[in-house]
């Protein structure tokens, strides 16, 4: 301090100042629990995640003992936190036996994987207070981690929820609020055929689907009385995949936050793709959660594969098709985004989960999709009828059809200009994807939550928010003035009636 004292105050002051500057740099810092869910939507998560240790933010990722997929490294201001005590997982099935079976496999498995995790979660009563004790300022969670709305209510934390879609849209029209017209917003669980633009037939049909999933996921309150109160809802698609809709302000389109420029491939690879010379490449994944097929898949896909002039990198992990040709290489993992930047890339075979598809558009590769089941039939759907992709049934495909369509998608210059003007609009938006979602989490952290962007929708029933009691109300008012105007006209008619009837007996 003596020392301080002998020096000008032209020097002081800017110390003291950047002094004070640094120390708030050192704070600014928050504290964030995070609820991931699991594999493609592990891998959005995991960006935030990494992106908000970038900026001194204190992050505790809490998953079950039971996870298939969810691993992340010890790094400062992180933690790592697992619930239950088993270290079963469940619902992994990576082979295909037909695309329905492994849906219903895949929600069976997923049925045991709630009550476990959930269990795990909310009856732990030391987990419970030990978070309660942590002074979290908010939480992220994405709804496939089961009973994480409910940790969020319990904690009385500000949330952010990181959402694809539901079925026909039943958490965002519902809990959120959001407006979804069935004239023009197609249901999810139209399985990829109906777009904004449909007819009358394709409306009642929108219609009823919006109807069904209604009923069943019950009441909506029984259903969204946790989901409900998120802050921000953080939806991974963006205008360049969206039909035009409504919106809200609490909902924030980040499609794309996981893809970035492609770095170089390993040696071996690049030396693979280099190989192609001018005809390129094609590249072939089925995602995360899918790495085998039957052998008479995986061999009809193989002979077609090795019928085309470019080469193939297919990520698979099962028995070496038969069929398979020299210009094809199987990998049990690929740099997917990398490969997809990569100049020699041509096409992309995928089942169509938004990860890949965003990456696509990103890179500007038009594609071939062959859907499973979920959402992907409707992300597929999107991008047929933006003219960027072309659509085969895994289950049904011969050699012939996938020859035929590779070639389509590779030749016709019209799938390439497609993918391109998607890219355009993904790259031409006023933020990047990843530091909007990272924006909104800190907003929320900053002003203890973000109830004012919420509509008062939320807090109205069902019949208030249509305005059904106004209408009942209006047309009561209505037929209450017609009645007076009914009978006062039959009073007056009978008046004058009676009036003439007199003056006739007089005369």
């Amino acid at each position: 301090m003596a020392h301080l004292t002998t020096m000008g105050s032209g020097c002081v002051f800017p110390l003291v100042a950047f002094l004070l500057l640094c120390g708030s740099a050192l704070t600014l810092g928050g504290n964030i629990l995070v609820l991931p869910g699991e594999y493609s939507h592990w891998l959005n998560m995991k960006v935030i995640v990494d992106e908000l240790l970038s900026r001194n933010h204190s992050v505790t990722l809490l998953t079950h003992s039971a996870t298939p997929f969810i691993k992340y490294p010890q790094k400062e201001n992180f933690r790592y936190l697992s619930c239950g005590r088993t270290s079963s997982t469940f619902w992994m099935n990576d082979t295909i036996s037909g695309t329905l079976s492994l849906f219903w496999n895949t929600m069976f498995d997923f049925e045991n994987y709630l009550e476990t995790v959930c269990e795990g979660m909310l009856l732990n009563k030391d987990l419970i207070a030990s978070l309660k004790e942590s002074n979290f300022e908010a939480v992220l969670y994405d709804p496939m981690m089961p009973c994480s709305d409910l940790l969020a209510e319990t904690l009385s934390l500000p949330s952010v929820m990181s959402l694809r879609l539901s079925p026909a849209y039943v958490m965002e029209r519902w809990c959120g609020q959001m407006p979804a017209p069935p004239s023009y917003v197609p249901a999810v669980a139209s399985q990829g055929h109906l777009s904004d633009q449909m007819n009358f037939i394709e409306r009642v049909e929108n219609m009823v689907l919006h109807m069904i999933f209604l009923f069943l996921t019950g009441k909506p309150t029984v259903l969204c009385d946790a989901l409900g109160k998120a802050d921000i809802w953080l939806i991974r698609t963006y205008w360049d995949f969206e039909y035009p809709r409504p919106l809200l302000p609490n909902f924030k389109f980040v499609g794309g936050l996981h893809c970035k420029p492609a770095k170089p491939l390993p040696k071996e690879m690049e030396e693979f793709v280099q190989s192609s010379g001018d005809d390129g490449i094609v590249v072939f994944s089925l995602g995360s959660m899918v790495n085998n097929l039957p052998k008479e898949r995986a061999n009809t896909i193989a002979s077609a594969l090795g019928q085309i002039p470019q080469k193939v990198l297919w990520r698979y992990s099962g028995e070496k098709p038969d069929t398979l040709s020299p210009n094809t290489k199987l990998y049990d993992w690929i740099p997917q985004n990398d490969l997809l930047g990569h100049p020699k890339t041509k096409a992309f075979i995928t089942h169509g989960g938004t990860n890949g598809i965003y990456e696509a558009i990103y890179h500007g590769v038009p594609m071939v999709c062959m859907p499973l089941f979920i959402d992907q039939p409707d992300n597929v759907y999107h991008m047929k009828t933006k003219g960027a992709a072309v659509i085969l049934n895994i289950d049904k495909i011969e050699t012939k059809d996938l020859k035929e369509t590779l070639t389509e998608v590779i030749n016709n210059p019209l799938y390439k200009e497609s993918v391109m003007r998607l890219s355009r609009i993904h790259h031409d938006r006023p933020m990047k994807p990843l530091d909007e979602a990272v924006y909104w989490i800190e907003f929320v952290m900053r002003n203890k939550g973000a109830k004012h962007l919420r509509v008062e929708a939320h807090n109205l029933t069902w019949y208030q928010y249509h305005c059904l009691d106004v209408i009942a109300f209006l047309l009561v008012i209505v037929a209450l003035v017609i009645f007076i105007f009914v009978k006062t006209c039959k009073w007056l008619f009978r008046k004058c009636c009676r009036r003439s009837s007199a003056k006739s007996k007089k005369e």
